[in-house]
């Protein structure tokens, strides 16, 4: 579905990405892992477009990416589904007329379409009842159902996930896997994972990658990842940190 050859990137002096190469598998869900600052985001920013590459190539479902002119990216993003860290909802925005932003944008649906969709976005994430409701009305697992619901409302192909379980609780964590993992079986997308939860990861993974120091320094399904060779993935799963790394 999407992939990624000898992708490059710096910001000043700062290499962030030094030629990543990888695949990810269509209607499969994909983790990308790495500690803090190995540049995730910055890749997952790349492949929906946001930013353009110093060198390299992606390819979403068939199309290079890296080429197209903005109009036509916008046609690419259409594909694209996101739900960030923090949720990322319009605080002034009930939770139907969030998730309806994306609808009024990029649609000609009728008031009474977009509000059958949103009821049904809503139900398909364990949501009724909600949408009059504002944003801060709502716990950190409601938020974040609220912003797939959103992801959701144009029926995308391609879900991208930054960071979804980052400084929720073990329970809400679990919940929030489940809800991935579900979103995955029902809708049958590709999807996308920014994590360094190894927890999660292994739960809900059919094939993980790993970033380190702008490479992909290891890829494959779970049983692989987990019998790795490399000692700079081992130690990243064992959570044990180089005595001599201060930060």
């Amino acid at each position: 579905m999407i992939k990624i050859k000898n992708l490059k990137k710096s910001f000043g002096t700062q290499v962030v990405l030094d030629g990543v190469d990888f695949e990810i598998p269509r209607e499969k869900l994909t983790v990308i892992l790495g500690r803090s600052g190995e540049g995730k985001s910055v890749l997952l920013k790349h492949v929906i477009g946001l930013v353009k590459p110093d060198a390299g190539q992606i390819w979403v479902d068939g199309q290079e990416i890296t080429v197209l002119s903005e109009r036509q990216l916008n046609d690419v993003r259409k594909k694209f589904g996101m739900l960030f860290q923090s949720a990322a909802l319009f605080d002034s925005f009930n939770v139907e007329d969030n998730v309806a932003f994306p609808l009024r944008e990029h649609t000609q649906f009728s008031e009474a379409d977009i509000k059958n969709i949103v009821k049904q976005k809503l139900e398909q994430v364990g949501l009724k009842n909600v949408g009059h409701k504002l944003p801060n009305e709502l716990s950190g697992g409601m938020r974040k159902r609220v912003g797939l619901a959103r992801a959701l409302a144009l029926n995308p192909s391609i879900i991208l996930y930054d960071e979804p379980t980052t400084g929720l609780d073990p329970v809400l964590t679990d919940s929030i896997d489940h809800l991935i993992l579900d979103t995955q079986k029902k809708f049958k997308v590709t999807s996308v994972v920014i994590s360094h939860d190894i927890k999660s990861t292994f739960k809900i993974a059919d094939k993980i990658a790993m970033l380190h120091d702008g490479k992909v320094i290891e890829e494959g399904g779970p049983e692989e990842f987990r019998e790795s060779k490399n000692p700079i993935v081992q130690k990243f799963l064992s959570g044990k940190a180089d005595p001599t790394f201060i930060g």
